[in-house]
């Protein structure tokens, strides 16, 4: 290989290994001591990194290594099960990513608003049946890729895995069904979940500021009267001591509590940023390429690709203060 090909090898193993670290690491974090302690969070964390490892290693992986040292020949059983393993992880990675977005968007919600009030989503019965819906229909639109594929015979210059529809029409039918149905639904309702998790935020930070203020300006108009000797305020503090540690208690709980939503929330629009940005340049980047072929073109896009599944794990893991190796708390 010459120089640009060893670093288009070096590029691809460096967000393979990144993707495999991070997506492992993940999933390690979120399981739990017990059943008993699980969360929906946790499971749909876990599924997220269960979709991403799909791709990591039976898509990422071994297109890297054939790339760097032509491992494998390609045959069409390889064509099927790459193309089946890269169409229901990432369909499966789309929806759970809506649904972890919509999730912190009750969650905060929930906290901010509502006191901590219970959400919808805190249901682990909800949260399975939702995952479990999302793995059926993602298997459902990955089936055509199992039966359709072939391998490229008439370029002899590119032996890659290419699908043959029944006819063109059929072909563009499938398409634009996966493209409303697997894309732009879920895509719709991260963006909707992400403008209302920033508005909230917005809303709670202007409240906290508007708070301050008011007590800053209270404190300033309160006149000095003459104080209480020194044994009354000395019973009057050993009186409320013990309600004043209990009421210190309940803040200081209730706001790290509040801090942590923030926290997770802002993470949780971070990826959902940077997931909206990677779809709509894979989408153009797709559309280029049937005009235009290009293996520049080709390249971005399988970079594109793998950029999600390789930086997400670490947001998400840092939103939820679990980027270390410490013992799971």
């Amino acid at each position: 290989m010459n120089a640009t090909e060893w670093i288009k090898a070096l590029v691809r193993a460096s967000m393979c290994f990144l993707g495999i670290l991070g997506n492992n690491w993940l999933a390690l974090r979120s399981l739990p001591r017990s059943k008993s302690q699980i969360r929906p969070n946790d499971l749909l964390f876990i599924n997220l990194a269960v979709s991403n490892l799909i791709t990591n290693y039976l898509v990422d992986l071994p297109d890297t290594l054939d790339f760097a040292v032509h491992w494998t020949k390609t045959t069409k059983k390889y064509c099927a099960v790459f193309s089946f393993c890269s169409e229901i992880s990432e369909t499966s990675s789309i929806f759970t990513t809506m649904f972890i977005t919509v999730y912190w968007h009750q969650k905060l919600v929930g906290s901010l608003k509502r006191g901590g009030a219970p959400v919808q989503m805190d249901s682990l019965r909800l949260i399975i049946a939702l995952l479990t819906g999302s793995w059926v229909f993602a298997t459902a639109f990955s089936m055509p890729h199992i039966f359709f594929v072939s391998m490229d015979i008439l370029n002899q210059s590119f032996n890659g895995c290419v699908e043959q529809f029944p006819s063109p029409k059929a072909k563009q039918a499938y398409e634009m069904l996966y493209l409303t149905l697997a894309n732009l639904v879920p895509i719709i309702g991260i963006v909707f979940a992400s403008i209302q998790i920033a508005v909230t935020l917005i809303q709670n930070e202007k409240r906290l500021k508007n708070t301050s203020m008011f007590t800053r300006g209270k404190n300033t108009k309160i006149k000095k009267t003459p104080g209480p000797s020194s044994k009354v305020i000395a019973s009057n503090a050993a009186n409320k001591v013990q309600d004043q540690q209990q009421g210190v208690q309940r803040s200081q709980d209730k706001t790290s509590s509040s801090g942590n939503q923030v926290r997770a929330a802002k993470s949780v629009v971070t990826v959902a940023t940077i997931f909206l940005t990677c779809w709509l340049t894979h989408l153009m980047l797709s559309i280029t390429i049937t005009v235009y072929e290009s293996t520049v073109v080709a390249d971005m896009i399988s970079y594109v690709g793998a950029i999600y599944t390789c930086i997400i794990p670490y947001m998400y893991l840092h939103g939820v203060k679990k980027l270390n190796c410490s013992s799971k708390g």
